[in-house]
């Protein structure tokens, strides 16, 4: 599969303490590679309306082609050798709306070996920051410090666990995101599933199965906050630090 793909899975997400809260959500998601979507016109609608589509404005520092903000990033951490493929595992917009917790970038070398990942991380506030894993190998365990706020229920300290799974043979996907603070494991989360090609059959269908897909993704973050908050869980109010991430996405480390 070289093409658009779409995936159907589930997010999950279990917080241990202080209170032991879990949750498993069906979900709809992109991987689209980004070289051969700006090269090509395909069944979804690229920086075009439509029932699905996706939006180079949505990512990076919101300019018409996110490339060139994905390469520039790259360069900027010493990494020039991920001229291959870019996959982003992203949401889409559906009716004109999105809303993208996290994004990974799979940034390959041209002999198709993976060469890095960037996850992109939003927060209800409007920021966005990008989180550069260098030296990074399907399986392998990789390390970044937080840097931004994300919850109010969750210290900007400690860090994130990232794990990457991706079989484009067997149409399969997986990215685990652990977090730890300064007392060690809190959040254990993951988003995956099956992927097929983005046709146009695919897209109506997916629409069809999930029509509110993005405003839910909204609801659902703010109803398991509300649970959180009535549990007690501790709240940390939002702190900003250092440069204004996005919209403009600037703010990478």
């Amino acid at each position: 599969m070289t093409g658009p793909l779409l995936g159907i899975g589930h997010v999950r997400h279990a917080r241990l303490r202080p209170v032991a809260h879990a949750f498993r959500y069906p979900t709809l998601f992109l991987l689209l590679p980004m070289r051969a979507l700006h090269a090509g016109r395909w069944a979804l609608a690229h920086n075009r309306a439509g029932i699905i589509s996706f939006h180079d404005s949505d990512h990076g520092d919101g300019g018409a082609n996110a490339l060139t903000w994905l390469d520039a990033l790259l360069a900027r951490h010493g990494i020039g050798d991920a001229t291959g493929e870019a996959w982003l595992h992203c949401y889409p917009r559906m009716g004109g709306y999105t809303f993208k917790p996290v994004s990974f970038w799979y940034c390959h070398r041209a002999d198709g070996t993976l060469r890095a990942v960037v996850a992109e991380v939003n927060n209800t506030f409007g920021e966005r920051h990008a989180y550069v894993l260098d030296a990074a190998a399907w399986g392998s365990e990789l390390r970044a410090g937080k840097e931004m706020h994300v919850s109010p229920f969750c210290r900007v300290e400690g860090g994130y666990r990232f794990r990457f799974f991706l079989d484009l043979a067997q149409g399969r996907t997986l990215a685990r995101v652990d977090y730890d603070d300064a007392q060690g494991p809190l959040l254990r989360t993951s988003v995956g599933g099956s992927l097929q090609p983005a046709t146009r059959s695919a897209l109506l269908s997916g629409a069809l199965r999930f029509p509110l897909l993005m405003l839910g993704v909204m609801a659902r973050i703010h109803w398991q906050a509300l649970r959180l908050w009535l549990a007690r869980v501790p709240f940390f109010p939002h702190v900003r630090r250092g440069a204004d991430p996005i919209p403009t996405g600037s703010t990478t480390r």
